[in-house]
Protein backbone atom coordinates (compact mmCIF):
# COMPACT_ATOMS: atom_id res chain seq x y z
CA UNK A 1 0.00 0.00 0.00
CA UNK A 2 0.74 3.23 0.21
CA UNK A 3 0.61 5.70 3.15
CA UNK A 4 0.77 9.56 2.25
CA UNK A 5 1.27 12.31 4.96
CA UNK A 6 2.47 15.88 5.62
CA UNK A 7 5.70 16.45 7.82
CA UNK A 8 4.09 19.26 9.77
CA UNK A 9 7.21 21.25 9.54
CA UNK A 10 8.22 25.14 8.14
CA UNK A 11 10.09 23.87 5.05
CA UNK A 12 10.49 20.70 3.27
CA UNK A 13 14.48 21.47 3.49
CA UNK A 14 13.66 20.91 7.84
CA UNK A 15 11.54 17.88 7.11
CA UNK A 16 14.91 16.31 4.94
CA UNK A 17 16.88 17.43 7.71
CA UNK A 18 14.77 15.43 10.18
CA UNK A 19 14.42 12.78 7.97
CA UNK A 20 18.28 12.19 7.05
CA UNK A 21 19.49 12.53 10.78
CA UNK A 22 21.16 9.60 12.50
CA UNK A 23 20.51 11.33 15.45
CA UNK A 24 16.87 12.03 16.44
CA UNK A 25 16.03 14.79 18.89
CA UNK A 26 15.92 14.17 22.25
CA UNK A 27 12.94 11.49 22.90
CA UNK A 28 12.18 11.06 19.11
CA UNK A 29 12.72 7.87 17.29
CA UNK A 30 14.36 8.20 13.67
CA UNK A 31 12.31 7.88 11.03
CA UNK A 32 12.44 7.91 7.48
CA UNK A 33 10.05 7.93 4.41
CA UNK A 34 10.70 6.57 0.61
CA UNK A 35 9.90 10.11 -0.89
CA UNK A 36 9.69 13.84 -0.14
CA UNK A 37 7.82 16.24 -1.75
CA UNK A 38 8.57 20.05 -1.40
CA UNK A 39 5.92 22.50 -1.48
CA UNK A 40 7.21 23.79 -4.95
CA UNK A 41 7.27 20.08 -5.92
CA UNK A 42 10.80 18.88 -5.86
CA UNK A 43 11.36 15.04 -5.18
CA UNK A 44 13.65 13.79 -3.49
CA UNK A 45 14.22 9.74 -3.02
CA UNK A 46 14.79 8.98 0.54
CA UNK A 47 14.40 4.98 0.62
CA UNK A 48 14.60 2.48 -2.02
CA UNK A 49 10.90 1.19 -2.63
CA UNK A 50 12.11 -2.36 -2.32
CA UNK A 51 13.64 -1.38 1.36
CA UNK A 52 11.32 -0.36 4.48
CA UNK A 53 10.92 2.95 5.69
CA UNK A 54 10.07 4.25 8.92
CA UNK A 55 7.21 6.23 8.11
CA UNK A 56 4.09 4.98 9.40
CA UNK A 57 4.30 4.01 13.33
CA UNK A 58 2.04 2.44 15.32
CA UNK A 59 -1.04 1.33 13.72
CA UNK A 60 -2.76 -1.25 11.36
CA UNK A 61 -5.11 -1.28 7.52
CA UNK A 62 -7.54 -4.21 7.31
CA UNK A 63 -5.11 -7.39 7.91
CA UNK A 64 -1.87 -5.63 8.48
CA UNK A 65 -0.87 -4.34 11.51
CA UNK A 66 2.69 -4.12 11.10
CA UNK A 67 2.75 -1.17 8.36
CA UNK A 68 6.03 -0.50 7.79
CA UNK A 69 6.66 -3.78 6.20
CA UNK A 70 4.00 -3.48 3.45
CA UNK A 71 3.75 -0.11 2.34
CA UNK A 72 5.44 2.87 0.50
CA UNK A 73 5.58 6.15 2.58
CA UNK A 74 5.12 9.75 0.49
CA UNK A 75 5.76 12.62 2.71
CA UNK A 76 4.35 16.17 1.47
CA UNK A 77 5.88 19.32 3.42
CA UNK A 78 2.84 21.20 4.50
CA UNK A 79 2.56 22.65 8.17
CA UNK A 80 -0.95 21.43 8.00
CA UNK A 81 -2.31 24.85 7.90
CA UNK A 82 -2.46 25.72 4.56
CA UNK A 83 -4.19 23.64 1.21
CA UNK A 84 -1.25 21.73 -0.85
CA UNK A 85 0.39 23.73 -3.82
CA UNK A 86 -0.29 22.89 -7.26
CA UNK A 87 3.09 21.84 -7.81
CA UNK A 88 3.03 19.65 -4.91
CA UNK A 89 0.22 17.98 -6.25
CA UNK A 90 1.46 17.81 -9.93
CA UNK A 91 4.18 16.13 -8.84
CA UNK A 92 2.36 13.23 -6.11
CA UNK A 93 0.33 13.00 -9.12
CA UNK A 94 3.40 11.89 -11.71
CA UNK A 95 5.11 9.52 -8.95
CA UNK A 96 1.88 7.59 -8.03
CA UNK A 97 1.03 5.65 -11.08
CA UNK A 98 4.66 3.85 -11.36
CA UNK A 99 4.44 3.15 -8.07
CA UNK A 100 1.00 1.52 -8.29
CA UNK A 101 2.62 0.02 -11.63
CA UNK A 102 5.42 -1.84 -10.37
CA UNK A 103 3.82 -3.05 -6.94
CA UNK A 104 0.29 -3.61 -8.31
CA UNK A 105 -1.37 -1.39 -6.08
CA UNK A 106 -4.93 -0.89 -6.20
CA UNK A 107 -6.18 2.58 -5.85
CA UNK A 108 -7.99 1.59 -2.80
CA UNK A 109 -4.54 0.86 -0.85
CA UNK A 110 -3.56 4.46 -1.41
CA UNK A 111 -4.39 5.79 2.19
CA UNK A 112 -3.78 8.58 4.30
CA UNK A 113 -1.72 8.37 7.96
CA UNK A 114 -4.94 9.28 9.90
CA UNK A 115 -6.22 6.09 8.28
CA UNK A 116 -4.12 3.60 9.70
CA UNK A 117 -3.60 5.32 12.79
CA UNK A 118 -6.67 7.22 13.64
CA UNK A 119 -5.88 7.65 17.52
CA UNK A 120 -3.05 9.68 17.30
CA UNK A 121 -2.60 10.89 13.91
CA UNK A 122 -4.51 13.18 11.78
CA UNK A 123 -2.32 13.68 8.15
CA UNK A 124 -2.58 14.76 5.65
CA UNK A 125 -5.69 16.55 7.19
CA UNK A 126 -8.32 18.06 5.54
CA UNK A 127 -6.16 20.30 2.82
CA UNK A 128 -5.38 17.25 1.26
CA UNK A 129 -7.56 16.94 -2.30
CA UNK A 130 -8.21 12.68 -2.04
CA UNK A 131 -11.13 13.46 -4.84
CA UNK A 132 -8.52 14.97 -7.42
CA UNK A 133 -6.39 11.82 -6.94
CA UNK A 134 -9.77 9.66 -7.12
CA UNK A 135 -10.33 11.42 -10.32
CA UNK A 136 -7.45 10.14 -11.96
CA UNK A 137 -7.83 6.65 -10.67
CA UNK A 138 -5.40 7.58 -7.85
CA UNK A 139 -6.98 6.86 -4.78
CA UNK A 140 -10.82 6.16 -3.96
CA UNK A 141 -13.69 8.78 -3.47
CA UNK A 142 -17.60 7.77 -2.92
CA UNK A 143 -20.22 7.98 -5.42
CA UNK A 144 -22.67 11.49 -4.88
CA UNK A 145 -25.51 10.49 -3.20
CA UNK A 146 -28.07 11.13 -0.75
CA UNK A 147 -28.02 10.24 3.39
CA UNK A 148 -28.62 6.40 5.07
CA UNK A 149 -30.46 5.96 8.49
CA UNK A 150 -27.82 6.84 10.75
CA UNK A 151 -27.28 2.94 12.39
CA UNK A 152 -23.90 3.74 14.48
CA UNK A 153 -23.15 -0.30 14.72
CA UNK A 154 -23.54 -0.76 10.53
CA UNK A 155 -21.23 2.39 10.47
CA UNK A 156 -18.83 0.60 12.47
CA UNK A 157 -19.07 -2.43 10.75
CA UNK A 158 -18.46 -0.81 7.29
CA UNK A 159 -15.38 0.76 8.59
CA UNK A 160 -13.61 -2.36 9.54
CA UNK A 161 -14.38 -3.79 6.19
CA UNK A 162 -12.96 -0.59 4.55
CA UNK A 163 -9.57 -1.08 6.67
CA UNK A 164 -9.82 0.63 9.50
CA UNK A 165 -8.75 -0.85 12.70
CA UNK A 166 -10.22 -0.09 16.10
CA UNK A 167 -7.87 -0.59 19.07
CA UNK A 168 -9.24 -1.79 22.02
CA UNK A 169 -7.28 0.46 24.62
CA UNK A 170 -7.87 4.19 23.20
CA UNK A 171 -10.83 5.89 24.92
CA UNK A 172 -13.17 8.12 22.90
CA UNK A 173 -12.12 5.85 20.24
CA UNK A 174 -15.89 6.28 18.60
CA UNK A 175 -15.21 9.63 17.67
CA UNK A 176 -11.76 9.63 16.38
CA UNK A 177 -12.51 6.78 13.89
CA UNK A 178 -15.36 9.42 12.62
CA UNK A 179 -12.99 12.35 12.70
CA UNK A 180 -10.52 10.15 10.87
CA UNK A 181 -13.04 8.70 8.35
CA UNK A 182 -14.06 12.36 7.75
CA UNK A 183 -10.68 13.51 7.17
CA UNK A 184 -10.61 10.70 4.48
CA UNK A 185 -13.81 11.21 2.68
CA UNK A 186 -15.56 14.52 3.45
CA UNK A 187 -12.49 16.74 4.13
CA UNK A 188 -15.00 19.40 5.52
CA UNK A 189 -13.76 21.74 8.86
CA UNK A 190 -16.61 22.65 9.73
CA UNK A 191 -18.08 19.01 10.06
CA UNK A 192 -15.29 17.55 11.77
CA UNK A 193 -16.80 17.44 15.07
CA UNK A 194 -20.20 17.03 14.39
CA UNK A 195 -22.17 13.64 15.66
CA UNK A 196 -22.48 10.40 12.92
CA UNK A 197 -24.64 11.57 10.50
CA UNK A 198 -26.68 9.47 7.60
CA UNK A 199 -24.24 10.99 4.76
CA UNK A 200 -20.96 9.20 7.02
CA UNK A 201 -23.35 6.16 6.87
CA UNK A 202 -23.92 6.37 3.27
CA UNK A 203 -20.51 7.31 2.02
CA UNK A 204 -19.49 4.33 4.24
CA UNK A 205 -21.53 1.65 3.09
CA UNK A 206 -20.84 3.02 -0.25
CA UNK A 207 -16.80 2.75 0.28
CA UNK A 208 -17.35 -0.86 1.84
CA UNK A 209 -19.37 -2.20 -0.78
CA UNK A 210 -17.06 -1.12 -3.77
CA UNK A 211 -13.94 -1.23 -2.17
CA UNK A 212 -13.60 -3.80 0.66
CA UNK A 213 -10.15 -4.31 1.97
CA UNK A 214 -8.38 -7.46 1.70
CA UNK A 215 -5.24 -9.28 2.56
CA UNK A 216 -2.67 -6.30 1.90
CA UNK A 217 -0.21 -8.02 2.84
CA UNK A 218 1.56 -8.05 0.33
CA UNK A 219 1.26 -4.76 -1.03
Amino acid sequence: MVVIHHTAMLTAEAALERLCSPDPPVGLPPVSCHYLISESGRLWQMVDEIDRGWHAGQGAWGDVGEVNSHSIGIELANTALHPYPEPQMRTLEALLPGILARWSIPPERVIGHSDMAPHRKSDPGPRFDWRRLARKGLAVWPEDGGAAPVDREQFHADLARIGYRRPEDVDALDDLMLWAFRLRFRSSLAEARTPLDGKDCRIARDIAARYPARDLRGT
